[in-house]
């Protein structure tokens, strides 16, 4: 009687990330980012204003308050630019691939 061997490849599930930006002195930093599909983005506001990280597409509008955070979850691939609607000088973009 012959005894086989039998491999069975597992993956490991890729498990999303939180990307930090930080908001301060009206600069998003890093300004550009790469992420993946299913990652959150966390923008930290340092400042004592309020802030926004709105999409140019339309995907998302997040209020980020003084000294407060707030994030979003990224729900499709591309290049999204975004920039704050109360200070239309601050922008960033994020790469997300699938």
């Amino acid at each position: 009687m012959c005894a086989g061997a039998v491999w069975v490849g597992f993956s490991t599930p890729a498990f999303p990330d939180t990307i930090r930006i930080t908001i301060d002195k009206l600069v998003f930093a890093p300004a550009s980012v790469s992420a993946k599909v299913g990652d959150t983005i966390e923008w930290v506001n340092n400042d004592i204003l309020a802030h926004t990280a709105t999409a140019a597409n339309g995907d998302w509008n997040v209020m980020i308050t003084p000294k407060k955070s707030g994030q979003a979850v990224l729900k499709s691939a591309g290049t999204i630019n975004y920039y704050c609607r109360f200070h239309p000088n601050m922008t960033g973009r994020i790469a997300i691939e699938p």
